[in-house]
């Protein structure tokens, strides 16, 4: 089990003063940053630890033998060991560096998926995912004659669980599911979810985009086969993220991309491809964001999962009481086990006619279908307003919130 350092106090205004962008003013007013679950804010360690790169060791890595190369090399490869141990990776090189889960989810399609589905093949999602898992399948799909198949969700923003048993069958090869949704906050059982799937054959990717930050995750555990982490979410540098495979199934897997850093020897007549982790790295990286990407993990385990989650879960049940004082408020998605994410719709208020008064008011939400546009026309809407939150929020901050929601929607009827 992955061990976090705890906090036997949670000080929510001493973590605050470690976010810099949490003093400044928006429109005047105090800015109240509800876009957690879009990017999270970066504490003054992740924004130190890009500085400290730039101005001490820029150089690029694993090629060079002059010191800055060494440094940031060492550097570079730290992050990889720590996030390792982050998700409790068995080894290593099963840590590989991608932009983000967009990409991480794309090298599987692309890679596994290419290689391992044809005509009749299923790949198995759900009917809460983000378009980045959707559409990579529906690419390779359309490549390799497979088909999609789609786990419904309830009216409470579940999955319906027993139509995923009656989806899966022998023909199921591939299942990509959310662990969290982005829209909803719901949490899926995947480790079920898991464990169905490879009694049937398939290997299963899981999004954590949203659940990283918020969720003890141990890949092992879980058994997934793949899992995308995405770095701006657990509050490090945007442009940089995690894929988590399974040893032996990256090193069948062909290269993502081709050039520097992914070979072992190059000639005209044949190419011979590098071990794992770099075969799926190649070029130059994201050097500085990936250094920064640990001081965000180390933030994190500092605080403790634990500490962080039960003041987040407060957060999200004292915004759901208060929402549904609101007039004409109609709270979409219901599961009884959520990450700290409230979306909502206004009865007669467009999403986002809302979020522009909201933002007047200084209050910072997302409007919009949230990159899940299926999953909005499976609850007959075009969009919602969603406020997620962090370790860094505060009840005084909802209360902010809804006073500029009341007011907001006073002024839209």
């Amino acid at each position: 089990m992955i061990e976090t350092l705890e906090h036997t106090t949670f000080d929510v205004q001493a973590i605050r003063q470690q976010f810099p962008v949490l003093n400044r003013l928006v429109k005047g007013k105090p800015l109240v940053y509800f876009d957690n679950a879009a990017t999270a804010q970066k504490p003054k360690v992740v924004i130190d630890a890009l500085t400290e790169y730039y101005e001490k060791y820029n150089a690029n890595i694993h090629r060079g033998i002059h010191s800055l190369a060494e440094e940031a090399t060492a550097a570079y490869e730290a992050t990889r060991d720590t996030v390792q141990q982050f998700i409790n990776a068995q080894h290593r090189e099963e840590i590989i560096f991608t932009r983000g889960v967009t990409e991480s989810i794309n090298l599987v399609a692309y890679t596994y998926g290419r290689t391992n589905l044809k005509s009749g093949d299923e790949v198995i999602i759900s009917g809460m995912e983000h378009h980045s898992n959707i559409v990579p399948w529906q690419l390779v799909a359309e490549m390799t004659g497979a088909k999609l198949r789609v786990i419904p969700v309830d009216d409470n923003g579940e999955l319906i669980m027993e139509e995923f048993y009656k989806l899966l069958s022998e023909k199921t090869k591939i299942v990509s599911i959310v662990h969290a949704s982005n829209s909803l906050g719901t949490i899926n059982p995947v480790k079920q979810i898991i464990d169905a799937a490879h009694k049937a054959g398939a290997v299963v990717l899981v999004d954590g985009a949203q659940s990283t930050v918020h969720l003890d995750i141990d890949v092992q555990e879980l058994d997934c086969d793949f899992f995308a982490i995405s770095s701006h979410k657990v509050y490090g540098p945007t442009g940089i993220g995690v894929l988590y495979g399974k040893k032996h199934l990256l090193e069948a897997m062909p290269p993502f991309m081709g050039g520097g850093e992914m070979i072992k020897d190059v000639s005209f007549e044949k190419t011979t491809w590098n071990d794992l982790p770099y075969k799926f790295e190649a070029g130059t990286p994201n050097i500085a964001d990936t250094v920064a990407l640990k001081a965000a993990i180390d933030f994190i385990n500092s605080i403790g999962k634990t500490a962080a989650r039960k003041h987040e879960d407060a957060l999200l049940q004292y915004a759901t009481a208060q929402l549904e004082t609101v007039e004409g408020v109609r709270l979409i998605g219901r599961a009884k086990h959520k990450v700290s994410v409230a979306s909502f719709v206004v009865e007669g208020v467009h999403p986002q006619d809302l979020g522009i008064l909201l933002d007047n008011q200084g209050v910072a939400v997302r409007t919009g279908h949230h990159c899940t546009q299926p999953l909005m026309n499976r609850f007959g809407i075009p969009g919602t307003t969603r406020a997620s939150f962090a370790m860094y929020n505060t009840k005084e901050e909802i209360d902010v919130m809804i006073a500029a929601l009341n007011k907001a929607i006073r002024l839209l009827r």
